[in-house]
């Protein structure tokens, strides 16, 4: 598997469970838990890169026994960090960056459908951004209104 497949939205690997609405205190509960999975994987999307990059150079120098062992180890990377997709989507979150840790909780917010994101570097869900706007768009929620 690519590694440039995992780049953008997250979708395409894992399980895609049917669309839930989380509320912020929802989603603010399931951080324990969504926080120990994307800390595993921002660290397997590293070593996917990693095993990416060192397959080029072995490929580009004509090393094919060692190419074959790094491959193995790219497709077991892989496998991992797509099982790590899967336990995120069971849960209903969106990965949107593998690198900083990023998701967003599919919402509503009067009557529309948004998102509240949250950051890895962050302590709670405290941010929300309209479907179309990602990450740019952040705005704060306003308890309340």
């Amino acid at each position: 598997m690519s590694s440039d497949s995992l780049k953008g939205s997250g979708r395409g690997l894992g399980a895609q469970p049917a669309p839930r609405a989380f509320t912020v205190e929802q989603a603010n509960q399931s951080l324990p838990l969504v926080r120990r999975i994307l800390r595993d994987v921002v660290t397997q999307y590293r070593l996917v890169e990693r095993i990416r990059k060192r397959r080029r150079r072995l490929a580009c120098h004509g090393r094919l026994d060692e190419l074959k062992v790094i491959e193995a180890r790219g497709m077991e990377a892989a496998r991992r960090l797509s099982d790590l997709l899967g336990e995120l989507a069971s849960i209903g979150c969106e990965v949107r960056d593998y690198q900083r840790g990023c998701v967003d909780f599919p919402a509503m917010r009067n009557g529309r459908e948004i998102y509240l994101c949250w950051k890895l570097s962050e302590e709670s869900v405290a941010f929300w951004h309209e479907r179309h706007a990602g990450e740019i768009g952040r705005r704060p929620i306003h308890h309340g209104s």
